[in-house]
């Protein structure tokens, strides 16, 4: 049955490489290109073509950017034609080792020319291939994450953050890199082997050391940025140190499972697992004390706030108070009487009256103001 299926995979590669050799050049079309792609993602699973690979690359390095069409084109109509998870994985690798050649215009491409989100190997049963399948998932998943987030870094802010020496770098900088590193650590830490039979397969090994690769180059930026964020974390507003409280935890639980990763990789030959460094753990001293700086931070900002309330709160109490308090002038033509009003007699004394003083009857006693002097 193997041989039989290896046998129906050659088959097929040179229908294709016969197909490439009848097409002719265009602008989207370089059948010499097309036909080292075809080689380097061959059906065979037991060795890979590193000669065509390295045919490919060396043509991405010395070609000039608007020539990149025939690359995206032709990996894109092997990978999308394509039920077979040898094919679907060489294709990822070769597209890996061109991300890796660091050409600027490749950082145009944005989201993957492909789809291999829902990719299932059509040439064997799903209970034997099950896992191939969620291997080639996860590994398009990362590539198609890192293509985006090369494509985000053409932004002139993106790139200034990523140039700028750490300790330059503003905190909300180093937090920005944290939280891209350790969403591309998540995608990585999911392209592993699921069955028995796939950690002895020598493909498999192969792109797990490309993988390995890759947690090494994010693990250092996480490293660097989480030191980044400890030394500026008293500078910190809110926000920022809230936000990089949580990073921080995050990141630990994160540590744990990659030293858990590191320990399958050993166990299946990975031969890149050897040069990395040990996973350290956040000491929980220093995340304690980003607590406290939140803690101080949220207390100082509630203060703040309850002070900012407190002169409306006076206003409302005071302003009525001082509105009652005013003195008001009624004018007014008409006189109110009184039951205590009475009538007084000028003879009996004649210093209790007033001048046209008002009576019960409406009249007015008229008085004659004493001459205090010959009085």
């Amino acid at each position: 049955m193997w041989n039989w299926k290896r046998m129906v995979g050659a088959i097929k590669d040179k229908n294709s490489l016969w197909i490439t050799s009848m097409s002719r050049r265009s602008v989207y079309c370089n059948p010499d290109l097309e036909a080292a792609i075809i080689k380097a993602t061959s059906h065979d699973e037991t060795r890979i073509d590193y000669k065509n690979a390295q045919r490919v690359y060396a043509w991405i390095r010395t070609s000039p950017a608007f020539n990149l069409k025939p690359l995206i084109w032709s990996l894109s109509y092997r990978m999308d034609r394509t039920r077979s998870w040898v094919v679907a994985i060489k294709g990822l690798m070769l597209l890996h080792g061109v991300f890796c050649c660091k050409i600027p215009i490749l950082e145009m491409i944005g989201r993957l020319p492909f789809d291999l989100s829902n990719f299932r190997d059509l040439h064997s049963s799903a209970n034997k291939t099950w896992g191939y399948d969620a291997f080639v998932r996860a590994y398009f998943t990362f590539l198609d994450q890192k293509s985006m987030l090369l494509c985000a870094n053409e932004d002139p802010k993106g790139r200034m953050i990523l140039r700028e020496e750490c300790k330059d770098r503003p905190i909300m900088g180093d937090i920005q890199i944290l939280l891209k590193s350790l969403a591309l650590l998540d995608s990585l830490l999911q392209i592993r082997p699921q069955m028995e039979c796939m950690k002895r397969a020598c493909l498999i090994r192969e792109a797990m050391d490309c993988v390995i690769i890759e947690i090494f180059d994010a693990y250092s930026k996480v490293c660097s940025c989480i030191a980044g964020v400890l030394s500026k974390i008293y500078m910190a507003t809110h926000a920022e140190a809230s936000m990089a409280l949580s990073l921080l935890r995050r990141a630990n639980v994160q540590g744990d499972e990659l030293s858990k990763y590191f320990e399958l990789c050993w166990s299946i030959g990975v031969l890149n697992v050897s040069e990395f460094v040990k996973v350290e753990r956040i000491p929980e001293e220093d995340i304690q004390e980003v607590e406290r700086v939140v803690i101080e931070i949220t207390s100082d900002h509630k203060s703040q706030e309850m002070g900012k309330a407190i002169v409306p709160m006076a206003e409302k109490v005071i302003m009525p108070a001082a509105q009652s308090m005013a003195l008001m002038t009624v004018i007014t033509d008409k006189w109110e009487v009184f039951e205590d009003v009475r009538t007084f007699d000028i003879r009996t004394n004649p210093f209790e009256t007033t001048v046209n003083h008002p009576t019960y009857n409406g009249n007015y006693i008229k008085q004659e103001i004493p001459d205090l002097i010959c009085f």
